[in-house]
């Protein structure tokens, strides 16, 4: 039997109406399907996902579908799909997203002539009728590059702050260097500390063009717009981040930029936390609260001082409160 190149790890949970799609765009990848090794991961779904998963899986020679009776959240769906990889590459796709016809081929060819350990690619969001390109971070294309040029600047966009784990294509040398996996348990900004890892620990990645991957947005029971106890999540994830940078090799270097995201994230959840319900907003800001008490005081004034007028006084206050 022909191995995969390719192992595509797929979690999901109550994504009857679009997971149809989304397995539908991997049987468009390959001529010869053996090259992809499908693995689903029904995370607890209530409605028809699993039964979905299972029919796509037997059009392929490589598939396993991974049944959680209850929900593990993203991270752990995930890291349950790292153990089953096969072939020399891996990547991610979210259970209401789809891939371009012949995504695949492009990301795996780039992946082995540039030889480095990960390639990150531009995608589009789906939000309605409207599409709109974003373009990773990164200047150079085609490049293999340090990743920890990927970090900086401070004052820009950069690739940590494009977290996305499935905008791209992984060597599975870093699931063996221990450098691929999640935090079990998020079930937020799992994200996070996953690409500062990476950025802080691979030794070469690349960004490349290649078909589109199309990023559902909007949806009414995404997790970006649910105001419940997993959003509580964001700041262990962004903790995480703090623990990396200050054990690496070039914290002083390396820290402003997570101090700005911490601070820009959680400003984020502050104005959103006012339509939480009471306690989950008290719990919220406590959660805030020891994570600002975290930051260099002088790093953590000047970055509240490049953030907008509103985000910058609601910051503000619950910075005193964590002196």
């Amino acid at each position: 039997m022909v191995s995969p190149s390719v192992t595509v790890i797929v979690p999901a949970k109550d994504a009857g109406d679009y997971i149809g799609t989304t397995l539908e765009t991997l049987t468009r990848q390959f001529d010869d399907r053996r090259a992809l090794k499908l693995v689903a991961i029904d995370d607890g779904s209530r409605d028809g996902t699993g039964e979905i998963m299972r029919t796509f899986a037997a059009r392929f020679d490589h598939a396993e579908v991974i049944v959680n009776p209850a929900p593990r959240g993203l991270a752990t769906a995930r890291n349950q799909g790292l153990a089953h990889v096969e072939g020399d590459a891996f990547c991610f796709l979210d259970g209401d997203d789809w891939m371009q016809p012949g995504r695949l081929p492009v990301l795996i060819r780039a992946l082995h002539d540039l030889g480095c350990d990960f390639v990150r690619t531009d995608h589009v969001t789906v939000k309605r009728s409207e599409r709109r390109l974003v373009r990773a971070p990164f200047t150079h294309r085609g490049v293999v590059a340090d990743p920890r040029e990927g970090i900086l600047p401070l004052d820009d966009r950069s690739m940590v702050d494009y977290p996305y784990a499935w905008a791209g294509l992984l060597h599975r040398r870093l699931i063996d260097r221990g450098l691929a996996g999640f935090s079990d348990g998020l079930f937020t900004a799992e994200d996070r500390p996953w690409i500062w890892r990476l950025h802080l620990s691979a030794a070469s990645f690349a960004v490349v063009d290649a078909p589109h991957l199309l990023y559902r947005r909007g949806l009414s029971d995404s997790l970006s717009k649910t105001l419940d106890a997993r959003q509580l999540h964001f700041t262990r994830a962004l903790g995480e981040v703090l623990d990396l940078v200050e054990a690496d090799r070039d914290a002083e270097r390396m820290l402003p930029k997570a101090v700005f995201t911490v601070l820009a994230l959680s400003s984020h959840h502050l104005v959103r936390a006012r339509r939480m319900r009471p306690a989950l907003r008290r719990e919220l800001r406590r959660g805030i609260r020891d994570l600002l008490a975290r930051l260099p005081h002088d790093q953590a004034e000047a970055a509240i001082a490049r953030l907008s007028g509103p985000r910058r006084r609601v910051l503000a206050r619950v910075l005193r409160e964590a002196r």
